[in-house]
C-alpha cells in the first residue's frame, strides 16, 4: 500500500464515485457491486479527493472549514484514506 504524504493526491478509484442518494437522503460511494453511505464528515472529505488537491491542502481546508486541530484533522484523515485505500475505493493519482 502507498503511504499517504504530505504531496499525495488522493482520488477516487476508477469505477468509484461519491453520489447523493435521494432515497436514502444521504451521500454513498457507489463502487461495483458495492454501495456504501458515508456518515459524518467523511464526504467533506472524499469530495476533495480529486487528484489534483494535495493531501496537505486537504487537511488545510478541512481544518479550516470545521475550525479545527490540523494535526487532528491529519491523523484522522490519513487513518480514513489509509482504510479506504485498502478497500480499493481510493487510489494516490
Amino acid at each position: 500500500m502507498t503511504d499517504i504524504t504530505a504531496e499525495s493526491r488522493p482520488r477516487l478509484a476508477p469505477g468509484v464515485r461519491l453520489h447523493f442518494d435521494r432515497a436514502r437522503d444521504a451521500w454513498v460511494l457507489l463502487a461495483p457491486e458495492r454501495v456504501l453511505e458515508t456518515e459524518g464528515p467523511v464526504q467533506a472529505v472524499l469530495s476533495r479527493c480529486d487528484g489534483v488537491r494535495r493531501f496537505a491542502d486537504i487537511v488545510a481546508e478541512l481544518a479550516r472549514d470545521f475550525a479545527a486541530d490540523p494535526a487532528v484533522i491529519e491523523t484522522d484523515v490519513r487513518e480514513m484514506l489509509a482504510d479506504l485505500m485498502g478497500k480499493r475505493l481510493v487510489v494516490i493519482a
